[in-house]
């Protein structure tokens, strides 16, 4: 996901037989990128410019690298003679990198960087036959892994500039290294085996070179992200290696437990500038997964799901959006927007009423994460596919809101104006309508609280509510 909200993945098309890469925008949906003449592509970064990367197939069965464009489309990365390209990241001047796989030796792949101006260029490697490039900054520093021996038992972290080249970052006194991410001052993070055979989350700078982050009191730990403060997360090894949580690092304060939500296992995944981690954690009893956000304020906060039994948070932008999957009704996995209440604009539109500060002081306290938009002013807000399940908005001014395939399953819009709101395709069942204004609200294949349908019920739900 980007700064501006644009999220990208991949979703089956109806013959559920092939995927397609697609870009999704607030304004636009979901758009298909389509492929480079073959059945699937699948879309894996994308920059604050608007530059998808991803793979696809080719019409000879190849799998390329591709770079999307709203203006140019949909273009060919090219290879290094092998059968695969692989792109991982992409920054906001278009440098694409990835690996590539070589046509001797069979099954090498090297990492790369792509410009528009300069092509694939090859990286090289630390000596063995494969690279593997995984991120990369707005200055063009890319970081990864290379293979050190020819025999490929040994990897190193590696950095790379365009004039400074491929160089190795070493290890934590053990014999190998793998490197993750790198944030804008060329800070690089990873895991590294240390002298005990045992894996660390590790910090590398130009200045201080490779520090152990180490662990929650457990054997092992692995950083996953860095933001440009430096908070590194990731998760760790508890004492006696029974329990996996979440972690973030900071110089100042080390290394601390983000906890979990009730289950034995949970992985800090992303984090943004303001320091709010997101990632997955089991819940109670360890059968299921739910998507967190966690703040130093509001501690791990459980995002639920879209109906189903698991939800996994993949990214965080500037704004605070959460973007990830959760599985709805069926478990059948769906891509997923959490949207902060604070993003809406919401705010009491009783102004001093007493009701409306007890429910703003009730979302307070939950860290400002309540599943309630009570009393909101919503006029005109953009709540399309907005999964609002059980919630409360009772009160609510939801005057000519995109409501539009909403899921407000026994949600309460007691006394809620949703004067020429557009309700088309809602679900609607069980929610209480109690005192509502329902004037000139759009209704088309909408079903109704009472269970039946719009469209059988002479194009409106007004006699069912």
């Amino acid at each position: 996901m980007s700064s501006k909200s644009q999220v990208v993945g991949s979703s089956y098309i109806p013959d559920l037989d092939t995927a397609h890469a697609f870009s999704w925008t607030q304004a636009g949906g979901m758009i298909d990128l389509g492929t480079l003449g073959g059945s699937s592509s699948f879309a894996v970064a994308v920059s604050d410019g608007g530059q998808v990367v991803g793979s696809s197939y080719s019409a000879g069965g190849e799998v390329h690298a591709f770079s999307w464009t709203e203006a140019g489309g949909m273009i060919d990365l090219g290879t290094f003679g092998g059968f695969f390209t692989s792109p991982s990241a992409v920054n906001a001047s278009g440098q694409v990198v990835g690996r590539s796989e070589l046509t001797v030796p069979m099954q090498a792949t090297h990492a790369f960087s792509w410009t528009q101006a300069g092509g694939m260029i090859d990286l090289g490697t630390l000596g063995g036959s494969s690279s593997f490039a995984v991120a990369v900054n707005a200055t063009g520093k890319a970081v990864g892994w290379s293979w050190i021996s020819p025999n490929e038992a040994l990897a190193h972290a590696f950095s790379w500039t365009q004039v400074g080249g491929m160089i190795d970052l070493g290890t934590l006194g053990g014999s190998s290294s793998f490197a993750v991410a790198v944030n804008a001052s060329g800070q690089v993070v990873g895991t590294s085996q240390t002298p005990r055979n045992a894996e660390h989350a590790f910090l590398s700078t130009q200045t201080g070179g490779m520090i152990d982050l180490g662990t929650l009191g457990g054997s092992s730990s692995f950083a996953v992200a860095v933001n440009d403060n430096g908070q590194v997360i990731g998760y760790s090894a508890a004492a006696g290696d029974l329990r996996t949580h979440a972690f973030s690092w900071t110089q100042t304060g080390g290394m601390i437990d983000l906890g979990a939500l009730g289950g034995s296992y949970s992985e800090a995944v992303a984090v943004n500038a303001s320091g709010q981690v997101v990632g997955y954690s089991y819940v109670a009893g360890d059968n299921s997964a739910h998507a967190f956000s966690w703040t130093q304020t509001g501690e791990m906060i459980d995002l639920g799901t879209l109906g189903g039994s698991w939800s996994f948070a993949v990214g965080v932008n500037a704004t605070g959006q959460v973007v990830g999957y959760s599985t709805v009704p069926g478990e059948v996995p769906h891509a997923v927007l959490w949207q902060p209440i604070a993003n809406l604009g919401c705010h009491g539109k009783h102004g001093d009423d007493d009701r409306a500060r007890r429910r703003q002081d009730d979302n307070d306290a939950e860290g400002g994460h309540g599943a309630t938009l009570a009393d909101c002013d919503l006029r005109g807000a953009n709540l399309a596919g907005a999964h609002l399940s059980g919630a409360d908005l009772s009160g609510s001014n939801l005057k000519h809101a995109n409501l539009a395939r909403a899921n407000l399953e026994r949600a309460d819009l007691t006394e809620v104006n949703l004067k020429k709101a557009d309700l088309t395709g809602a679900n609607l069942t069980g929610a209480i309508f109690a005192g509502a204004n329902v004037k000139g609200v759009t209704w088309s294949n909408t079903l109704c609280p009472d269970g039946t349908n719009s469209d059988a019920d002479g194009g409106t739900c007004a006699g069912h509510l």
